[in-house]
């Protein structure tokens, strides 16, 4: 079958120096293209990473320091990457809360302007996590009854991912499903606006998940001592609370997203107490005549106070005086 396509939908996966967004590294990413014609494009690039790959990850994904040292960096080919996903929605395998993030970093990082905010994403790891709950290896022999071979190599994974996701749009079709609140719908379509509905679980708003879109569409705290509270009401009420998240270890990303939070709370601020200025200004009139008389009366007063300026012919007796007084 082929996927119902409005635009290219692009899978991706990247093997990285470890799993933290905000400091880890990409070493290899590989995309496949999915097109609307049913045809298929395909980039894989070896990434120095310009740190040292540990040897916990290399076991992983196969990709040792002296694999990538004479690859490009991030910078070097991070418009190459932007230019391949420009049109494309993007999809993975928990790409929502791992691959997306750690692009965005890297694309920050290089200073790369790559739009996201009009993209699609189909995390298909979140399918198979509602539907069947299991892990890639077991998706692939569960879905296409087939063994992963080569299993974390990046376009070994990305394939599996692509053939997966024909797999479930195939097999889940007109099936019914219930949510935890008890609504029903058939969720899983051969549709990508209904697939990045049902994917993107929590509604993040930075990808990491630091930041949730509530049942209202509040952005709300994922964590710590402001977990469930609005973002908004948090920086309003403990203004120190954003400058510690901008200081700290979060994802750049994380960290633009709190920024615009901040700067329209700013311009809301900024607006209302224009809004209140008229009032205040009409009530400042009224009470001028009461004010000015009583700010003359200090200025008098002042002026009242200071010291007479003694007159008078200077005499001899006074020289001597101030000849005695110096010894002069």
């Amino acid at each position: 079958m082929m996927l119902n396509l409005k635009r290219p939908l692009a899978f991706f996966d990247l093997e990285t120096t470890g799993v933290n967004v905000a400091s880890d590294r990409i070493v290899e990413i590989s995309i496949l293209k999915a097109m609307p014609d049913g045809s298929e494009e395909v980039k894989t690039l070896r990434i120095n990473p310009e740190m040292p790959i540990p040897l916990t990850s290399s076991l992983i994904h196969g990709i040792y320091d002296e694999d990538i040292k004479d690859a490009p960096t991030f910078k070097e080919v991070g418009q190459e990457i932007a230019d391949f996903l420009e049109h494309a929605d993007l999809a993975g395998y928990n790409s929502n809360k791992f691959d997306i993030p750690v692009l965005m970093e890297e694309f920050l990082r290089a200073g790369v302007d790559f739009d996201i905010e009009n993209k699609k994403f189909v995390d298909v790891q979140n399918i198979f996590h509602q539907m069947e709950q299991r892990t890639l290896k077991a998706a692939y022999k569960f879905y296409c009854d087939k063994v992963l071979e080569q299993a974390h190599s990046a376009e070994a994974d990305v394939r599996a991912t692509y053939h997966v996701l024909l797999a479930q749009v195939d097999r889940y079709a007109g099936v019914e499903w219930e949510d935890k609140s008890g609504n029903r719908s058939i969720p899983v379509k051969n549709d990508i606006d209904a697939l990045h509905q049902f994917t993107n679980i929590n509604k993040p708003v930075d990808f990491a998940g630091r930041i949730l879109y509530d049942e209202n569409g509040i952005e709300v705290f994922s964590f710590g001592k402001h977990k469930g509270k609005s973002v908004s009401e948090v920086f309003r009420s403990e203004p120190s609370y954003y400058s510690w998240m901008m200081q700290g270890d979060f994802p750049l990303y994380t960290k633009r997203c709190i920024e615009r939070i901040w700067t329209d709370l700013r311009s809301d601020n900024q607006h209302n107490r224009g809004a209140s200025i008229k009032p205040s200004t009409a009530a400042d009139v009224s009470i001028q005549p009461k004010t000015k008389p009583h700010q003359h009366q200090q200025s008098y007063t002042k002026q009242q106070s200071k010291p007479k300026e003694k007159g008078g012919p200077i005499t001899s007796d006074m020289l001597k005086s101030l000849q005695d007084k110096f010894k002069k």
